[in-house]
């Protein structure tokens, strides 16, 4: 993995991903008692970062590859982006999802096309079924995060903080990123580390599924004790990928974990403030930047997803959310 691979991600996304904007908001800062700029990846295509990955790895299979079709297995935003990136480029596309993955993921998985196979979270190995599928129909595999190409893709996002960074005039700072497998924060790191090694990127997952803050502590992977549980379910995964840990453990600050209340607080925050809507797990980093904060530097979040289930919406804002 190489800067040259991001930016070759970039050149093939091109026209397709959207360029997302860095969002800041004073009373938002008033709130974290520093400046907080939001990436506002909720508002990219299919409603979350998974979109740039998705679109890389597709556009750079070969064409008997594409001819096949690919499988992706995911709870929810990978299998959005993954079956989006497949309808338009007219590839057939196979998604192993978790039964328990909100219902709109599912629905919207189903709409751009993809024939969606179901599991149990807990109980199955969603790994295993994949490959299993991909072996028995000859689709290329398409994985969430350990994939060379997923994570070239999500680099991009990190090409653009660092030339919006530079516009804002943001020093030294810590980049909060949700992280499930890693996929998003190793390739923002990649980037980071060639466009603007004064920003460090800084994992942030749900207590109790904080694999990736303890792996970076321990030196080498660690694994989740169980694979449901957190409100939070974009990013609950099993283990830091093998392709991205050692890209985390080169190249992140320590991670954080945060309670799901204090996720679904900052879900309020974001759309009280911002007017943005976000996930659970797409709104952690932004609840670290708020209520877990260590110092008064400017802090970047990335808003990674927006696909909440609009039960779970209604519900934090009327128990949660304040009228400006």
């Amino acid at each position: 993995m190489s800067i040259d691979r991001i930016v070759a991600a970039a050149d093939r996304i091109a026209g397709h991903a959207l360029r997302t904007p860095l969002l800041n908001a004073p009373l938002l800062d008033e709130a974290a008692g520093r400046r907080v700029f939001v990436k506002a990846e909720c508002l990219q295509r299919t409603g979350s970062f998974k979109y740039r990955g998705a679109r890389s790895a597709l556009s750079a299979l070969p064409r008997n590859a594409r001819e096949r079709g690919v499988l992706a297995f995911s709870s929810g935003n990978h299998a959005q982006g993954v079956a989006c990136a497949a309808r338009e480029m007219g590839i057939p596309a196979v998604i192993v999802m978790p039964s328990d993955a909100p219902a709109l993921k599912i629905a919207n998985t189903r709409a751009y096309g993809a024939d969606v196979v179901l599991y149990d979270r807990a109980t199955e190995d969603r790994d295993a079924i994949g490959t299993t599928l991909a072996d028995e129909r000859g689709l290329a595999l398409v994985k969430p995060f350990d994939n060379e190409d997923v994570i070239a893709g999500q680099g991009t996002c990190g090409l653009e903080i660092a030339e919006q960074a530079s516009g804002e005039g943001i020093g030294k700072a810590d980049v909060l990123v949700p992280c499930g497998g890693g996929g998003l924060s190793s390739g923002i790191a990649l980037a980071l580390e060639a466009r603007a090694p004064h920003l460090r990127v800084r994992p942030v997952e749900p207590d109790g599924f904080d694999d990736v803050a303890r792996s970076l502590i321990a030196g080498a992977p660690q694994a989740n004790a169980r694979m449901a549980g957190s409100i939070c379910d974009a990013i609950v995964t099993p283990a830091p990928g093998q392709l991205t840990f050692p890209i985390l453990k080169r190249l992140c600050g320590p991670g954080v974990a945060v309670p799901d209340e204090d996720a679904l607080r900052a879900v309020a925050a974001a759309f009280t403030r911002l007017r943005i809507v976000l996930e659970p797990g797409g709104a952690v980093a932004l609840a670290a930047a708020l209520f877990h904060r260590e110092d008064d530097r400017d802090v970047i979040v990335v808003a990674s997803g927006g696909n909440v289930d609009t039960t779970v919406f209604r519900d934090t804002l009327n128990r949660l959310g304040k009228t400006d």
